[in-house]
């Protein structure tokens, strides 16, 4: 059976870029590959076809030895490249690549350059009052990270003087190795896949490019933050390696529990113990703010044990937006201890006049008769 013509394999016109080539190889290599094609008996053989027609086309001298004999310019052993199962192999190995080089790490390099790595992102835990939240502040904090060296000006090398390529890699970053039917692809053991290597390592960071400080920055908080809010500082992380840009700098609030005031989102609470007498007769309470103040709280007469009372835009500011929320005062009746005898005396004079002055109670013990009376029948 004749063979092909190799454009035609892969879909391509004669004098197609190499660029054009290998777009259309990735694209047939893709749609036929034999683990996508398990049903189809001659997806292998297809496979293959692709394979050994792009072998023959990515190669200028090859190429130009097909475009002028055909495939008589590889009879008898002309132009071979160490026979169709290493064609296989290696063109398998641009298929993997394709597909997986970049979850893999296997595109570190561009055109034999090594690629600049951005630094690493850094996180800064920042406690903070809860008074500091409602108000806003700046902070001065000390980050621990890597700074590029500014003896050899990242380049790890002394006098800045440029690396060397990896005479190991040739300044890819991997190594690949042939083991039977396929081609392993590693990083290359001499330049952890840089794709140079050092010769004349920088005294001050040696040869890292990158030195170890701790760095203080100025950190605006503002209004509203709460625990959980992460703030971000771009540019303010580790240094990127070979001349890549630096990462992120991440803080994340947390805000203390507070002594007077639970907080819920823009809410405050507080809870202010109310005598016996006040709750009863009503009256009035002074109650902290947030803001440093003091304000004066009606007690409704007959107020019981939780009632709540709101105060209108004393609680927390909008973390984005304008407004600011409520704070809500909460009674906690409170009932007296360490009597006098007089006290005492007072006390009960009062419960022998006592009628139906507790609401709360009459109904319990109303729904009490009437659950023993419908147990009795």
């Amino acid at each position: 059976m004749a063979k092909r013509d190799y454009y035609d394999v892969l879909g391509t016109k004669r004098g197609a870029s190499a660029d054009e080539i290998k777009k259309a190889y990735r694209s047939r290599a893709k749609e036929l590959h034999p683990d996508r094609n398990q049903s189809n008996p001659q997806a292998e053989a297809q496979f293959k076809e692709v394979n050994e027609a792009y072998e023959v086309l990515k190669d200028d001298q090859r190429k130009a030895a097909y475009d002028r004999f055909g495939h008589a310019a590889f009879q008898n052993g002309m132009g071979a490249r160490g026979g169709q199962q290493n064609d296989f192999a290696s063109a398998f190995s641009d298929v993997f690549e394709d597909l997986f080089g970049d979850f893999m790490g296997g595109r570190g390099t561009t055109g034999g350059r090594p690629r600049a790595t951005r630094g690493s992102d850094l996180r800064y835990n920042l406690r903070i009052t809860l008074e500091e939240a409602f108000a806003g502040i700046q902070k001065t904090i000390t980050v621990p990270t890597a700074l590029n060296c500014t003896a050899c000006q990242g380049t790890g090398s002394e006098g800045a003087s440029e690396p060397k390529t990896c005479p190991t890699c040739s300044g890819m970053g991997k190594v690949r190795a042939q083991q039977g039917f396929f081609t392993v692809e590693r990083t290359c053991p001499t330049c952890n896949g840089a794709g140079q290597v050092v010769t004349n390592p920088c005294k001050v960071c040696h040869g890292a490019g990158r030195v170890e400080k701790d760095r203080t920055l100025s950190v605006n908080i503002p209004q509203g933050v709460e625990t959980g809010t992460r703030i971000r500082l771009g540019g303010e992380g580790e240094a990127g390696l070979r001349g890549g840009p630096s990462g992120d700098l991440y803080i994340f609030i947390e805000v203390r529990d507070h002594a007077l005031f639970q907080r819920e989102g823009q809410t405050l609470y507080c809870r202010v113990p109310v005598t016996m007498a006040t709750a009863a007769l009503g009256g009035q309470i002074e109650v902290p703010t947030i803001d440093g103040g003091r304000s004066l709280v009606k007690v409704p007469v007959g107020a019981q044990n939780g009632k709540q009372m709101r105060l209108r835009g004393k609680g927390m500011p909008a973390l984005r937006g304008p407004g600011t929320g409520d704070m809500v005062i909460e009674c906690a009746v409170e009932t007296p201890t360490n009597l006098t005898a007089r006290q005492r005396e007072l006390l009960t004079e009062f419960e022998a006049l006592a009628e139906d002055n507790n609401p709360e109670g009459t109904s319990f013990f109303s729904k009490v008769r009437n659950f023993w009376d419908g147990m009795t029948k």
